[in-house]
């Protein structure tokens, strides 16, 4: 399980939240004149959430990125998936806190960016916690499948400060398994799969 952390531009208004740089002035007597206000921190009381959404970044061969929302995860090496929260009334920078829960520990945990990051004891669940200033009002994070991820049920919470403001549950799912739910016969009803399996003489059922 890796967090993927890539600045790109999305084709499904996915905005990367930026960075902001900040340079001293030459002129001492220059600076010591200004007044900079700061940001004022944001009171998650006040930070209201319009819309939140889970799902796949599926990347083309030009590198054009879109985001798909959808609960099931194919269990892919390298397929993308994540969240994207638009939040209102919010100044400045963020601090969010994600927990992320699986059905059993993965055979690795990674990060890229140097962020918050720790595990719990059993390593089923991973915390990351990062601040971002919101680009539009929005801030999202998105994980990468690796080899030896377990398949299953999954879960996300975030949090601002300690108020939960959005709860994800999907599904990661193995390629047989996919297969096997997207087969004409399961979705059919008994009855009518009945009616193509094989049958012998009169009509009775023929023994493999």
């Amino acid at each position: 399980m890796r967090i993927w952390a890539v600045t790109i531009v999305l084709t499904s208004s996915l905005l990367m939240s930026g960075v902001i740089h900040t340079s001293a002035l030459a002129n001492n007597a220059k600076t010591s004149s200004q007044s900079i206000s700061q940001p004022q921190p944001n009171n998650s009381t006040n930070i209201s959430v319009t819309k939140a959404e889970f799902g796949v970044a599926k990347v083309d061969s030009q590198g054009k990125i879109t985001f798909i929302p959808t609960m099931k995860v194919p269990l892919e090496k390298g397929k993308k998936y994540g969240w994207r929260i638009q939040l209102q009334n919010v100044k400045g920078e963020v601090t969010w806190r994600e927990v992320l829960s699986l059905p059993k520990p993965p055979e690795t945990w990674a990060t890229d960016n140097g962020e918050n990051f720790t595990l719990s004891s059993d390593g089923t669940e991973a915390i990351s916690k990062r601040t971002q200033l919101p680009k539009d009002g929005v801030i999202e994070n998105f994980w990468a499948i690796a080899p030896g991820d377990p398949p299953g049920k999954h879960k996300i919470q975030v949090y601002i400060e300690d108020r939960l403001i959005a709860n994800f549950e999907f599904e990661v799912v193995a390629q047989q398994q996919q297969k096997l739910n997207n087969s004409p016969l399961r979705s059919q009803s008994p009855r009518q799969r009945s009616q193509l399996e094989p049958t012998g003489v009169g009509g009775q059922k023929s023994r493999i």
